[in-house]
């Protein structure tokens, strides 16, 4: 058959059809660019649904996994990580009736389930193995446009110009039609054709391929999910510029775009083999029909398999809980009525390490935990540059924005020069060729890095050193009560009534060599940056006298003894530097000696053969380790999250939280009308949560939801992402190197524990405020206890406390 005879289809994408698509890409989470990299839930977008209903949907339509494999459970069953009692209350807890010995023969049993399978996978399942298959170069082909398309400069078509750049659709049929290797690489010869025949326009097409392929309004909208899920990098992408535009605007018209394009290649081989292979296409069209009437069923047969293995998450994660609780309760608390130093640090998981080890050098020391953008929200831009980048969490929006008070045409120069090398070497294109085009040249300055090893940073950073900044909200200088101001609101949040001589002003960063995710590792809470512009700019505000003077009218007294020092905790090596201020001889000692505590904590899981070590070996080590290029696994960032404690330091200093608690200083008996509880609830909680779930799913589902092998990798489109390789879908998350040493995983996937040291009824009241924060509890992305005055924790979920008092009974 001619297609070129063929009467085009005259459908038209109903409303309906149109609201249905538009809901299956509104479940695609953010990624964030690797410049600006931050942790993000990825199924932050179906959060309006219970987390075991996400799980069984991503599962059926794309074989996603949200839990560990059965065999996972059983170890930590064996070593006693799981008890008995705590898997009767989780069976309980989620209405399963099983017994422990039908739990135990749950996880001997082999799965045995249908999964959804598009069109391209129909094909691919009875296609000659000898031939590429459907999946892969559609993958392939469609991540490879992207990746060109949404290069920083994009190419035209051929008669037009960059301001009328074609739409990622158009532009996608444009380059797809003119592709005659399609038909050579798939050994389908005329191929190409079916292309040339799509529609111009990206509604058009999915209106014929929905009319076409007989995609009624019962499947239409996981069939679409799932098809997204099938190129979700590019997805994420495309839900990350979303994001950017409006948060509270419908999503762009490139997410529908990106799905026209993949529907489109499903109406293509349909129409070809409809065409081509008569009876190849009978039997394709008994299977696609199967498909589609299973499908609503596979959404409850997935639900019901998984039950007994969400039992199982749900008793380690109670065992774990169980621990926490017995640890906090019995702990002496220890407070401290007037400190010689106090050091404020990001809530960070790391920073739990390095604060127990500073506390540890003298009772006099107080620390406290704040969020990282130390309330800040700030986007940076170098003097006389056009370039910005946030300086806060991916939640929030910018409102003030900070500069150098001067800067110096050489200082320009050199970050022109070194932003178009860092470009030049990250494009996707140069990375198998740059080290050919220098040559020897590059080869020598490889092996330079090698033995004389010297930290390499984003060319930004070397302009940020300053002492003097200027601070503009919407275009005009803060106001010296707008300063007043902002500093009253932070010390408030931060709860800092009295002041010691010192306060150091914690900010972190992660200093590493040829590392594409180095953002990763610095403050998510920062947008991806260190926190250094955050704390140079607030300690500034702070000493300055002429605030400190209107401060006083707003009844915050600073001791003029007070000063106020901006200093960056390097979470690789565990050094605190301090910036533009000398500490007296004994706060310096108690800093030194800090590290050299944390670094041998810390050393038990980077490199345990060194555990004797003296402290100048691990020190060197640890300083290597940061300058080594070749390092995949320079420090284990986040991993091992699982706690989220908002409560005073002194009830937790005499507990080691072995690094796995997020730690917010809070006394609700000074946050008056709950303001603070409320700030906490609704960012850092839901901060922490996106952290915590894209650890979890890194490790449950690192093929789909983490970015694979860190040796493989390169850039794309100089900072969108990476490939492992040169093709397949852009990933996204963490790679395996982030998660694992080879022999076992360093994160263990549970949800997030957040303990709040509050009343009951303002938790409730904010609960019930914020549907953010009710879907993150009531849909168990999380879990909510209270840690009330009295040495009580109990569970907040679904409008009812229940006592922890039962769960320890079961556990014991």
């Amino acid at each position: 058959m001619n297609i070129a005879t063929q009467t085009p289809l005259l459908a038209v994408l109903t409303d309906s059809q149109k609201a249905q698509l538009t809901s299956a890409g509104q479940k695609i989470a953010p990624t964030w660019p690797l410049d600006k990299m931050i942790a993000v839930n990825p199924f932050w977008q179906m959060r309006q649904q219970p987390i075991e209903q996400v799980s069984a949907r991503i599962s059926a339509l794309d074989r996603i996994q949200c839990l560990m494999p059965k065999s996972h459970y059983q170890d930590l069953y064996a070593r006693g990580e799981i008890s008995q009692g705590s898997l009767q209350l989780a069976a309980e807890q989620q209405d399963v009736s099983m017994s422990v010995a039908q739990l135990e023969a749950f996880l001997n049993q082999t799965d045995d389930f249908a999964h959804w399978h598009n069109i391209a996978d129909l094909l691919d399942n009875q296609r000659d193995e000898h031939k590429m298959a459907w999946h892969d170069e559609i993958i392939h082909q469609i991540s490879q446009f992207c990746a060109a398309y949404y290069q920083p400069q994009r190419a035209t078509l051929p008669g037009e110009d960059a301001a009328s750049q074609a739409d990622l659709y158009r532009h996608w049929r444009e380059i797809t039609g003119r592709d005659r290797g399609l038909s050579i690489i798939m050994d389908e010869p005329g191929l190409l054709l079916y292309f040339k025949q799509l529609p111009q326009d990206a509604e058009a097409l999915l209106a014929e391929a929905i009319e076409e392929l007989g995609v009624d309004n019962t499947v239409i909208e996981a069939y679409a999910h799932g098809l997204l899920l099938d190129i979700n990098g590019w997805a994420s992408w495309v839900a990350y510029l979303r994001w950017q535009g409006d948060l509270d605007s419908t999503p762009s018209d490139d997410m529908l775009q990106l799905l026209a394009i993949r529907m489109a290649w499903e109406l293509v081989i349909w129409r070809y083999l409809k065409a081509q292979q008569a009876d190849s296409f009978s039997q394709l069209a008994a299977l696609w029909s199967a498909e589609k009437q299973q499908l609503p069923n596979l959404l409850v047969q997935h639900a019901q398999a998984q039950q007994p293995l969400w039992v199982w998450a749900k008793a380690a994660e109670l065992s774990y809980q169980h621990t926490l609780n017995t640890q906090l309760l019995s702990a002496k608390k220890h407070s401290i009525v007037a400190p010689k130093l106090q050091a404020a640090f990001c809530i960070d998981v790391r920073s739990e390490v390095i604060r127990r080890a500073l506390e540890k050098q003298s009772d006099d020391i107080q620390t406290i935990g704040f969020a990282g953008f130390f309330g800040l929200p700030i986007e940076y831009q170098p003097h006389d540059s056009e370039l910005s980048r946030p300086q806060l969490p991916g939640l929030l929006k910018p409102v003030i924005r900070v500069s150098e008070w001067r800067d110096t045409s050489a200082q320009a120069d050199m970050l022109n020069n070194k932003a178009r090398w860092q470009t030049w070497s990250q494009a996707a294109p140069s990375a198998f060729s740059m080290v050919e085009s220098m040559g020897w040249l590059y080869a020598f300055k490889m092996l330079k890095k090698s033995f004389f090893a010297k930290q390499t940073l984003n060319p930004v950073n070397a302009l940020t050193h300053q002492k003097s900044w200027i601070l503009r909200k919407n275009d005009q200088l803060l106001s010296l009560t707008d300063k007043a101001e902002l500093a009253k609101g932070i010390l408030h949040a931060m709860g800092l009534t009295q002041f010691a001589p010192r306060v150091l002003l914690v900010g972190h960063g992660s200093h590493t060599t040829n590392n594409l995710h180095a953002a990763g590792l610095d403050c998510g809470a920062c947008g991806g940056q260190t926190g250094e512009v955050n704390v140079r700019v607030l300690a500034q505000l702070l000493n300055d006298i002429d605030v400190r003077n209107t401060l006083l009218a707003l009844d915050v007294v600073i001791p003029k003894t007070t000063h106020f020092v901006a200093a960056l905790h390097n979470t690789t090596t565990d050094h605190i530097d301090c910036f533009d201020a000398e500490l007296d001889h004994t706060s310096t000692l108690w800093l030194k000696a800090a590290t050299k505590s944390a670094q041998r904590e810390r050393i038990e899981h980077i490199a345990p053969h060194l555990t004797d070590s003296s402290a100048d070996a691990l020190d060197k080590f640890y300083i290597q380790r940061s300058h080594d290029w070749s390092q995949v696994r320079p420090e284990w960032g986040l991993a091992n999250n699982a706690a989220f404690i908002v409560a005073p330091r002194s009830w937790t200093r005499n507990v080691n939280l072995q690094g796995r608690s997020f730690l917010h200083d809070y006394q609700w008996q000074n946050d008056n009308g709950f303001a603070i509880l409320e700030l906490i609830m609704t960012a850092p909680m839901v901060v922490t949560n996106w952290i915590n779930m894209q650890y979890n799913a890194s490790v449950t589902d690192n093929a789909k939801y983490g970015c694979g092998n860190k040796l493989l990798h390169n850039a794309v489109a100089g900072h969108v992402g990476v490939f492992e390789g040169n093709g397949g879908d852009l990933r996204i998350g963490l790679s395996m190197q982030s998660l694992h040493n080879g022999e076992k995983w360093m994160h263990q996937p549970q949800r997030l524990a957040v303990y709040l040291a509050a009343p009951r009824e303002p938790i409730e009241q904010i609960i019930s405020k914020h549907d953010n924060v009710r879907w993150l509890v009531d849909n168990q992305w999380l879990f909510l206890l209270r840690w009330a005055d009295e040495g009580v924790i109990e569970r907040y979920y679904q409008g009812q406390w229940l006592p922890q008092a039962n769960e320890h009974n079961a556990v014991t």
